[in-house]
């Protein structure tokens, strides 16, 4: 198979051809994905909380986050491979950098992704301007949990959806070439869309952006406790793990998923 890079991912946003991304921390997964036709594998920082068991994603460290990225990137033959930066790896842009580099030489990743609006500008371009591939993340920022005062929608506000616009646009300038829009209401992820060049893909932002991610354990109906709303158990009525994969890539694809009640406004 011929790998996705970010000029594919580029063209299917101009094509208005949606993006399916899921998160991956393990080979197994990985190549089931690739299988649906995932264009996208992001090892997130998630998996603090659907692998190791925490409460929120700020105990994973940096020689974890370099361990599943490599565990992914191994396995993986088509997909574009996107690693988070856990909590206070990208401090500083020094630090940044460093922690990038390993993401992408001991990990095998292709982008890195880092959570924050204007703060995190000077680093997007600190990083950019040297040779790594960067993906942002505004809206809800699960990073900053304890200071957001929980797992809350943002951007209802007109003062922090007009942030979020001008965080989006400040990142994609300093070089960022991709957006992870996390629990916005639908129409400002719209409005964000429109608003830059890079791909958006939306958890929780509704249908009308580029592509969609979950947490491969949400759409399996497998994580504990209860599912976030954003998501949908497409393993229920199918006959197996390849299936309910199969269906949501062709869901994403149609633009069926997510569907209102799994959308914010």
């Amino acid at each position: 198979m011929k790998r996705i890079n970010i000029n594919t991912l580029q063209e299917m946003k101009a094509r208005g051809e949606k993006i399916a991304v899921l998160t991956s921390y393990d080979a197994s997964f990985t190549l089931l994905a690739e299988d649906a036709g995932v264009d996208v594998l992001l090892v997130g920082d998630s998996l603090g909380m659907v692998v190791q068991g925490h409460d929120s994603t700020l105990p994973v460290n940096m020689d974890q986050m370099v361990y599943h990225t490599a565990n992914v990137s191994r396995a993986s033959r088509s997909a574009f491979v996107i690693a988070d930066m856990p909590f206070m790896s990208h401090a500083t842009p020094g630090q940044a950098l460093q922690n990038a580099g390993r993401l992408m030489k001991e990990g095998g990743a292709q982008m890195v992704k880092l959570e924050g609006g204007a703060p995190q500008v000077e680093t997007v371009r600190h990083l950019t301007q040297r040779a790594v591939p960067v993906c942002a993340h505004l809206g809800l920022l699960p990073q900053s949990v304890h200071q957001l005062g929980g797992y809350k929608v943002r951007g209802r506000d007109p003062h922090e959806a007009t942030a979020i616009i001008e965080d989006a646009c400040a990142l994609e300038e300093a070089g960022a070439q991709m957006l992870v829009l996390e629990c916005v209401p639908a129409l400002l992820a719209a409005e964000v869309s429109k608003a830059v060049r890079m791909p958006v893909i939306g958890i929780g932002a509704g249908a009308q952006v580029d592509g969609q991610v979950l947490v491969i354990y949400d759409m399996l109906g497998i994580t504990a406790g209860q599912r976030p709303s954003f998501s949908r158990d497409f393993l229920s009525g199918q006959d197996g793990v390849q299936s309910a994969l199969a269906a949501y890539v062709a869901a994403v694809r149609a633009g069926e998923f997510p569907a209102d009640e799994n959308t914010y406004s």
